[in-house]
């Protein structure tokens, strides 16, 4: 989510950027940083959840996903090695297969983004009706509160979409790392301290959700389509597949340790995100329940700019007014509001973007790209075998998680 949110807006200011990064370059720690924050997102939430559906079996499966996404980081790399003017994931896929490559790409990066958005919108009419269950101002509209807290929230962040200018918003997105760690900590203090403890024994294996789980767990490392950007804007482009390496076994150890707590602490009654399952009397789960709260507050906004920015682009009449701007942003972001009332299944949602989307951005593309621009020099071998394998796997967890998440919201529809 944050790695498609930065690549679109790179997008948008690539020649400020390519002049910027020209005179100076990030250094290996900060792009580490950089990396962590991408791969920080509201996955961590929903992680305790996947390792539910899937049993502790689950544990091996979110290591391979991520040795899997890893190698496919690399494989980008390699790609863009392949020519030095590459600066973005959508030009490897115009490198690779033209111009109709770049607009799949693209499509599917936009696509994620607008999910990203829905769900941002479901999380906060969740935790908010956790916060007040009893609200009753949206009563005489007959709505339920969760319902009417996600028009409350696209009412009260729809003005920030109305900036143009996505330098103004960029600050925004500084703490992901830190929103992370404190929700890690203050699960792991309501557990220890606050008295739930972690007596839960779970399930060695859940065949039913393990399609779910594995959506869940790519969804977690959806960071190719900025690892291009990153790569940029190093002084030494060579050290990032070191950088891949460390930002990929920290958020794994982030992820496991989340995954580990919430499902000790609730087992089979974990939620689609773990703060729902917190008591909201204590402090360190307040603390939680407002990180989660505010972060997609400040970020909604960076999702949504970047879609508006290139759709308005793309109208038949240029520079269009501002009050044209401000109608168009809006209509959008009422249509978010729209989907999210019709499918406010957090859990099912970033399944669903998880398999249909994730995959293909952070496995199957980049195996394709890496395929296409040096398969011609390369003999059949056990790196095209690997290959091979990885698109296989990857084209597996792709139509199992996308039936599955699709099975799974029509079956709510249908119980609602």
């Amino acid at each position: 989510m944050e790695a498609i949110k930065m690549e679109a807006m790179e997008s948008q200011n690539q020649t400020s950027l390519q002049s910027e990064q020209s005179n100076k370059g990030t250094t290996f720690l900060r792009t580490c940083f950089n990396g962590l924050n991408i791969l920080a997102g509201v996955g961590i939430l929903s992680i305790p959840y996947a390792l539910s559906e899937g049993g502790w079996v689950g544990l091996i499966l979110l290591l391979i996903v991520a040795i899997l996404c890893w190698y496919t980081g690399l494989l980008l790399h390699r790609c863009m090695e392949a020519n030095p003017l590459v600066r973005s994931y959508a030009d490897i896929g115009g490198l690779a297969f033209g111009f109709k490559g770049k607009t799949l790409v693209s499509v599917f990066m936009y696509l994620e983004l607008y999910l990203a958005a829905v769900g941002f919108l479901i999380l906060e009419g969740d935790t908010l009706e956790k916060l007040f269950p009893d609200c009753s101002i949206f009563a005489g509209m007959k709505l339920s509160s969760k319902q009417g807290f996600i028009i409350l929230t696209a009412v009260v962040v729809l003005p920030t979409t109305w900036l143009r200018n996505l330098g103004s918003l960029a600050y925004v997105s500084a703490g992901g790392v830190l929103a992370s760690i404190i929700v890690v900590c203050s699960v792991f203090w309501v557990g220890a301290v606050d008295g739930v403890g972690f007596h839960e024994k779970g399930v060695l294996f859940n065949w039913s959700g393990l399609a779910t789980a594995i959506s869940l767990y790519v969804f977690c490392y959806c960071g190719h389509s900025v690892f291009p950007t990153l790569s940029n804007s190093m002084k030494d482009r060579s050290q990032f597949p070191k950088v891949l390496f460390v930002c990929f076994v920290l958020s794994s150890v982030s992820y496991g340790s989340m995954a580990i707590l919430g499902y000790l602490m609730y087992g089979e009654t974990i939620m689609s995100q773990v703060t729902l399952n917190l008591p909201t009397r204590k402090i360190s789960s307040q603390i939680a329940i407002y990180t989660t709260l505010i972060n997609p507050l400040t970020k909604y906004a960076l999702i949504i700019t970047p879609i508006a920015i290139a759709i308005e682009e793309r109208l038949p009449f240029k520079n269009p007014s501002r009050l044209v701007g401000v109608v168009f942003r809006t209509v959008l972001v009422l249509s978010t509001v729209i989907v999210a009332l019709i499918v406010p299944f957090f859990g099912y949602v970033l399944a669903f973007t998880g398999a249909f989307l994730s995959v293909a951005v952070s496995i199957l593309f980049p195996c394709l790209f890496y395929v296409k621009l040096n398969g011609p020099s390369r003999r059949f071998g056990l790196e095209l075998i690997i290959l091979a394998l990885i698109l296989a796997v990857g084209c597996l967890f792709a139509v199992m998680g996308t039936y599955t998440s699709i099975r799974n919201i029509v079956s709510e529809l249908m119980r609602g």
